[in-house]
């Protein structure tokens, strides 16, 4: 694959596929607890984003989440299944986006699963709260954008190559296939 920026000295480019994909879906979107959740990506208006807080996350590329049943993000998936999920686990890298199918449960023993006691904020009945429905993300399609050897080293590579005046840059980035 072509990088935009030709003077790229190191390998910047990385497709993962498999239980590799999977571990790394996991380990970016486990950096950070919440995500950008997207919905009306097929509308052709703009898309319809909130922030939402990830309940749980498998090597599969699964996602799930807790939602009310009368909530736009549920009329929405009802409307349009599927969705995008934006993760940015720190300033510098960490950046995962996923685009999947989201499907809706009502299933007791699922919302028990995903349960934590802070919910209780949005569904005050608690976890019987007939209002409570789990949205379960699967992942389609991934791209991620990382660095190789932790901040601390991208940021030395970054400054070396900005006093000798070369691209040293330790980035990585390339589609996740699970």
């Amino acid at each position: 694959m072509d990088s935009i920026n030709k003077q790229q000295q190191e390998e910047n480019y990385k497709d993962l596929t498999g239980e590799e994909a999977g571990k790394k879906i996991k380990e970016l979107a486990g950096k950070t607890d919440t995500c950008f959740f997207c919905t009306g990506i097929a509308s052709g208006k703009p898309i319809t984003v909130r922030p939402m807080a990830v309940q749980k996350k498998d090597e599969e590329g699964n996602f799930w989440f807790l939602s009310s049943n009368d909530s736009h993000k549920n009329q929405d998936i009802q409307a349009d299944p599927y969705v995008q999920l934006l993760f940015q686990g720190s300033a510098h890298s960490d950046f995962l986006s996923v685009y999947g199918v989201a499907t809706i449960s009502t299933d007791k023993q699922l919302i028990k699963e995903l349960w934590q006691p802070i919910i209780k904020t949005w569904f005050t009945e608690g976890v019987d709260d007939p209002r409570i429905t789990a949205i379960k993300v699967e992942t389609k399609q991934a791209y991620y954008w990382d660095n190789k050897h932790g901040d601390a080293v991208a940021l030395v590579k970054m400054a070396a190559g900005a006093i000798l005046g070369k691209t040293l840059d330790d980035s990585i980035e390339g589609q996740l296939k699970v």
